[in-house]
């Protein structure tokens, strides 16, 4: 007598589920397509001088205490043709600028009371899109990083001293330069044409007939 295979083992053949990593074949178009877009950060024509993670505080004189801008990385950023100096400082995260300014020579940096850890200065900032006048205190995770800083900031400082007295002086001999020469074209202007030797002289023409003689001016040719 004939036996029959078990039905279910034809369903549990049909009822299989396919693979996860079978390759059906299909392809999928994108449905926006992207370009690629670049990217400026305004720091393409500076170098960087000086790059060290801390925490960036700024004093409210309304409340009267510190209040934190954010943590990050700081910078000195050179520009290559100017030779001016900025103190750039970017959130880590969100990358938002929290402190942007130069660093001229009237600018000092000294440590925060009480912690050698931090040191303060002032600066006109123009991170929110204004020049304001803030009083930052800046905070780093080691003594040595915070000293680096304040070192390079002093030398930054100098230097931009040093380059301003060096512009005032050949604006100086530029200008001396100048007036020099409009000097001497006012002198040229100024001179007397030569007069001819005849100008002034009178010829006296032959008498005429009746005895009597005639003046005329010299012609100057």
């Amino acid at each position: 007598m004939a036996t029959k295979e078990p039905e279910h083992e034809h369903r549990d053949d049909e009822e299989a589920p396919a693979g996860e990593d079978e390759d059906t074949g299909a392809q999928v178009a994108p449905i926006v397509r992207l370009e690629e877009v670049a990217v400026t950060t305004g720091e393409e024509d500076e170098e960087s001088i000086l790059d060290s993670k801390a925490k960036l505080y700024r004093f409210d004189k309304d409340g009267n205490q510190w209040k934190e801008r954010g943590a990050g990385s700081v910078k000195f950023l050179k520009h290559k043709e100017t030779g001016k100096v900025r103190l750039v400082m970017r959130q880590s995260k969100t990358l938002k600028i929290c402190a942007n300014h130069l660093i001229i020579p009237t600018m000092s940096v000294q440590e925060h009371a009480g912690n050698d850890k931090s040191c303060v200065w002032h600066a006109r900032d123009f991170a929110d899109g204004e020049l304001k006048d803030e009083l930052f205190c800046i905070r780093f995770a080691s003594v040595e990083n915070c000293k680096n800083f304040m070192e390079m900031f002093q030398e930054v400082a100098e230097s931009q001293q040093k380059e301003e007295n060096e512009d005032a002086k050949a604006t100086a001999g530029l200008l001396d330069k100048l007036t020099v020469e409009e000097k001497k074209t006012e002198d040229k202007s100024g001179e007397d044409v030569p007069a001819s030797k005849d100008a002034g002289k009178t010829v006296t023409e032959p008498a005429s007939a009746d005895g009597e003689k005639e003046s005329k001016p010299a012609s100057s040719a």
